[in-house]
């Protein structure tokens, strides 16, 4: 699996941890990440940039299963779940407090890897009682600060370059 070196994990997690994680957020995680989860919970990477619509980006961390931390995929996911659009479930975090998620809508079974930009993202029921957008139009705005990445975690970690 590609040229990448990954650094500062936290403990191993097992499978069913994993696959708990992603029952508790309504998907199942691509067997590709969970095995790097796993392995590398909540791990920085080398190479970390990557390109989003012609711009570079930077991986920052993977978000981690220790439920200590602040930084653990559900609490992310609570955190930030007003603002992102459906069948959005982060996986790590790049330096500026932007995510790389899994989308899962239409890919169910094989999600894609998309950026999503938290700058000037508006939470779903402000846009909704401020702006008198219905749910779908608040969606469709939401969708707004997401970019296509890859096809899969496997093709996203290909990527990554200096």
């Amino acid at each position: 699996m590609s040229n990448v070196e990954w650094r500062s994990w936290d403990e191993p997690v097992t499978k069913i941890e994993v696959e708990n994680v992603g029952e508790k957020l309504g998907v199942k995680f691509p067997l590709d990440y969970i095995e790097v989860a796993m392995n590398y919970n909540g791990a920085h990477v080398s190479p970390e940039l990557f390109q989003v619509e012609g711009t570079e980006k930077v991986f920052g961390t993977l978000l981690t299963y220790d439920q200590e931390d602040d930084e653990h995929i559900i609490e992310v996911f609570n955190e930030y779940r007003d603002t992102l659009p459906k069948w959005i479930i982060p996986f790590a975090f790049d330096p500026s407090g932007n995510l790389l998620c899994f989308d899962y809508k239409e890919h169910e079974d094989n999600p894609i890897v998309v950026f999503w930009e938290h700058e000037n993202a508006a939470e779903k029921e402000t846009l909704m009682q401020e702006e008198g957008l219905s749910e779908e139009q608040t969606e469709e705005r939401a969708r707004e600060k997401i970019s296509y990445v890859a096809a899969t975690f496997t093709e996203f970690l290909d990527k990554l370059h200096d």
